[in-house]
């Protein structure tokens, strides 16, 4: 587990705040934002991201509805949206990405948390609250 798994994850979970998510993001070069995204948009899917997830995820990231993450995320397969999402260029469009992927990362992992780990699992991302 290295320390930008747990970053991501505690921010997911409302364990850091978002200013410091996107401070660390902006850190990183543009080769490790495209990375991280990809990262997050499959992180997105193995924690079984729905198409319904969109409108929810658009709110809790603080994002209009026009800006292209959001527009992206509103139309078609979500595995194929996430991926388009990830590979945003322009530097704004991948911080709202990263914001939109977190809160996508967010809502899919609470639901999975809740129908298939509420008696206990061995997902180390859950443990991240007990630890703190």
């Amino acid at each position: 587990m290295r320390e930008r798994d747990v970053l991501l994850n505690e921010l997911a979970q409302g364990l850091r705040p978002m200013p410091e998510g996107i401070e660390w993001f902006d850190g990183l070069t543009p080769e490790e934002q495209t990375w991280t995204l990809r990262f997050l948009a499959h992180h997105c899917i193995q924690a079984r991201a729905l198409a319904e997830d969109g409108p929810d995820s658009i709110s809790r990231a603080g994002l209009r509805p026009t800006h292209t993450p959001a527009v992206l995320i509103a139309r078609g397969r979500i595995d194929q949206q996430l991926g388009k999402i990830a590979g945003l260029v322009p530097l704004d469009e991948r911080r709202k990405a990263f914001r939109l992927l977190i809160a996508v990362l967010a809502i899919a992992d609470a639901r999975r948390r809740e129908r298939y780990c509420s008696d206990g699992c061995g997902h180390w991302w859950h443990q991240l609250s007990d630890a703190g």
